[in-house]
């Protein structure tokens, strides 16, 4: 378990603030990727001038898929070392655990590599969250660092990322993602280099600065392979270098990299100060599954506001225009929850039963302790008396409003020519069909997703209807 000391008022704070890298979460996020394979030698697509989210100019395809974009931007000098070898084999050997990883990554690659080119930041620091947490949004250590990125409590407050008993902010993709990198920037600003920030972005400024010191006495080299750094921190660039060589060059550690889009996975929408998160995703007309993995801090299942703030959610780019749809025309309750306040030494068992409940259900909605009865006094969640504890949306009353044109239903016989719109993309015209986006890319002989105006598609049905005409527990997962 890596070590961070965060350094406050030249007070050095202990903090721990990694996970294991190859440990997964038993809530590990379902995702399928486009089976695309990508190889280190790029596309055979003209090359042509492009700029990257600074304005700075790039060599790359603008038809690229977004690890040739990733490619284009490294800047960190590689790092020779038997440990990379090392870790090289360990991740070649686990094919299927780097397919898990990629197919969770394309939700948030996108975003992760905008902001760090906003930053020009070397994009090797996008690949940080593969060794920090797989790119499993719920993943939590033993010390209870959490997030894709992984901060310890006391340094994602430092970094503004509240954590409350309704959300745990340190799991919110986007504002991790910029306390990551303003982290990192801190770091780097502070040791110069790199691989000395990643070193201390695992084991802390304060272990690393110790370590500086102590050859700098002995008049010893300053560099990070230098440095008498814990084990883990020696491993942790090596590892990342690991994983930049593999994402490279997969053909040679014979793995397959799914391609991914280089545009963005999901869009930020503004949602009400409290609502039900399965009615926001039948809202979305997204299975739970999509929607919990794009906001993974809310620990409860109402969404609150935090504070004053706007509310913001994430949802896929093709589902936000549907869910707005859908909000505007409903009129039913948004939350089928409320606050019962329990008093000391209540049995849960009561309480399950007065509200209609299990007992389980009540311990997992509110956090319970195992134990038969409430030590003190406290507010607990239960479902509202008007309602249940599943969504509000009740299908006799209400019919899930999606876009005008986003009602099409394709049996397995037919086929359609679909005309590209602006500002449409493969994640929306399959959704639209009920297709696959892989379906689409092998039908059409597609070597990436980017779209022309114009262009035509020939889509095959499916036998599936349009996941938009779909509510409640029968949304069709498809694989987005």
């Amino acid at each position: 378990m890596p070590h961070k000391l965060l350094l406050q008022s030249a007070i050095l704070l202990c903090v721990v603030f990694s996970a294991p890298a190859h440990a997964e979460s038993p809530h590990e996020a379902n995702s399928a990727a486009l089976a695309v394979n990508a190889t280190g030698n790029g596309d055979s697509a003209a090359e042509e001038i492009t700029r990257n989210a600074a304005g700075i100019l790039l060599n790359y395809s603008a038809e690229a898929d977004l690890w040739q974009r990733i490619r284009a931007g490294y800047e960190i000098e590689d790092v020779q070392s038997p440990l990379t070898t090392k870790h090289e084999n360990w991740y070649a050997s686990r094919p299927d655990y780097m397919h898990r990883m990629v197919a969770r990554s394309e939700r948030y690659l996108h975003y992760i590599v905008e902001e760090v080119e906003k930053r020009n930041m070397p994009s090797e620091i996008a690949l940080l969250p593969m060794i920090e947490s797989a790119f499993n949004p719920q993943a939590m250590s033993r010390s209870r660092a959490a997030g894709i990125w992984q901060f310890m409590p006391v340094t994602g407050k430092h970094f503004g990322l509240q954590q409350d008993w309704w959300a745990d902010h340190r799991k919110n993709v986007t504002a991790a993602t910029n306390a990551a990198l303003d982290y990192l920037e801190k770091l780097y600003a502070m040791f110069g280099s790199w691989d000395l920030a990643l070193a201390a972005y695992n084991a802390g400024e304060g272990t690393v600065s110790r370590a500086m010191e102590r050859n700098r006495k002995q008049g010893l080299p300053l560099d990070y392979q230098s440095l008498p750094l814990p084990d883990e921190t020696r491993n942790y660039v090596p590892k990342l270098q690991a994983i930049k060589n593999i994402v490279t060059y997969p053909e040679r550690y014979g793995l397959n990299i799914e391609s991914i889009p280089n545009q963005p996975y999901f869009a930020k929408v503004v949602a009400p100060e409290q609502i039900d998160a399965e009615l926001a995703a039948e809202l979305a007309g997204i299975p739970f599954d999509e929607f919990a993995a794009l906001n993974p801090e809310y620990n409860r299942p109402v969404l609150t506001a935090k504070g004053d703030s706007v509310h913001e959610i994430l949802l896929p780019v093709g589902a936000a225009e549907i869910f707005e749809t859908n909000l505007a025309e409903y009129d039913q309750p948004l939350v089928s929850w409320k606050t019962y306040q329990a008093k000391r030494g209540e049995k849960l068992d009561t309480i399950a039963r007065k509200f209609g409940i299990t007992t389980a259900e009540l311990r997992h909605v509110n956090s319970l302790p195992p134990a038969t009865a409430l030590n003190d006094s406290r507010a607990v969640l239960v479902p509202d008396s008007s309602g249940n504890t599943g969504s509000a949306v009740d299908q006799k009353k209400f019919e899930i409003v999606a876009v005008a044109h986003h009602n099409t239903e394709l049996n397995t016989k037919q086929i359609i020519r679909h005309t590209v719109a602006a500002n449409e993309t493969l994640y929306a015209i399959a959704l639209r069909y009920g297709v696959t986006i892989k379906a689409i890319m092998a039908g059409n002989q597609l070597k990436s997703s980017a779209l022309k105006i114009g262009q035509v598609l020939l889509i095959k049905g499916s036998g599936k209807k349009a996941i938009q005409k779909q509510a409640g527990n029968n949304i069709e997962k498809t694989p987005v």
